[in-house]
């Protein structure tokens, strides 16, 4: 089917009392697997190229295999540009073929993250792109593996949350709340009562509009780091409609291919030892999938 936009995905997942998984794309064969996932069990998903990946790979090529996957695929697929610094960055990507990107603004002042999430939804929105947003400093974790400094949290402001989603006219909010990039364990404490106060001071300023909804959709990044049942928890009690998969899913390819070239060690095809990781990959993105709720 088309490609569909964050918004497609998310709204219905906000009434719906469930959520999303953003999965963290790196290659083809990770992505493949994904969308099998999805398709196995009938859900949607969101297929997300992120700086990592966008290093290795352009994004206009980036975009064109993520169209090309959700134009096969018998479910809704987002294929969505994370963590944008720039306006140009999110105009290539629309340009390319996305169907939602991530400006993050959260090292702005609050008033120069709205005016850059307002710029980028002003180009996004007339190509029926969505637009994802971010106040609060999501942090890396300190003991991760991957050559990323390692960068301090900033627990997000319920009042510059609330003023972020109304005056920039943002589709959904990544906040930061105890979750943390690259966790290779689940020790993320998620603060429910930030959470809370984040949802209360959106509504109260979505009242106050005039706008007829009581929520913004919440995005959770760093989720590998926050326990299972907590995952599940969020997404049936919480506006959470979004939470960000890439470390959990690293591992298992690293596990599985380490495992494949230990059991063949004459083995040199690229394809061969590649083609090996996808059913251990589709394997572990539909148990992250499963614990989202959808219907």
């Amino acid at each position: 089917m088309p490609a569909v936009n964050l918004t497609d995905v998310l709204e219905p997942a906000l009434t719906g009392h469930y959520a999303v998984a953003g999965l963290v794309v790196l290659g083809w064969e990770d992505a493949v697997a994904f969308v099998a996932a999805a398709e196995d069990l009938n859900q949607p998903i969101i297929l997300q190229a992120g700086p990592g990946c966008r290093r290795h790979t352009p994004l206009p090529v980036l975009g064109r295999m993520f169209r090309h996957l959700a134009d096969n695929a018998s479910i809704p697929v987002v294929c969505h540009v994370d963590h944008a610094r720039s306006l140009e960055e999110c105009q290539i990507g629309i340009e390319h073929g996305f169907t939602s990107v991530m400006f993050d603004g959260s090292d702005l002042p609050l008033s120069a993250n709205i005016d850059a999430t307002s710029a980028v939804v002003e180009m996004a929105h007339p190509a029926d792109v969505s637009v994802e947003g971010e106040v609060g400093i999501v942090g890396y974790s300190e003991d991760s593996k991957l050559n990323v400094a390692a960068a301090k949290s900033h627990s997000s402001d319920p009042y510059e949350a609330a003023k972020l989603c109304i005056d920039s006219g943002l589709d959904a909010l990544a906040v930061s709340i105890g979750n943390v990039h690259l966790q290779t364990s689940s020790k993320s404490e998620i603060d429910r009562r930030m959470l809370t106060l984040i949802e209360d001071a959106i509504a109260s300023e979505l009242q106050l509009k005039g706008m007829d909804r009581q929520a913004i959709p919440l995005v959770l990044h760093g989720g590998s780091g926050i326990p299972s049942a907590v995952r599940t928890d969020l997404a049936r009690k919480t506006a959470i409609c979004k939470f960000n998969i890439g470390t959990e899913l690293r591992q298992q390819f690293g596990f599985a291919l380490r495992q494949t070239l230990n059991e063949k060690p004459d083995q040199f095809d690229r394809i061969d030892i590649l083609n090996a990781v996808m059913a251990p990959m589709q394997k572990a993105a539909m148990e992250i999938i499963k614990e989202f709720g959808a219907p």
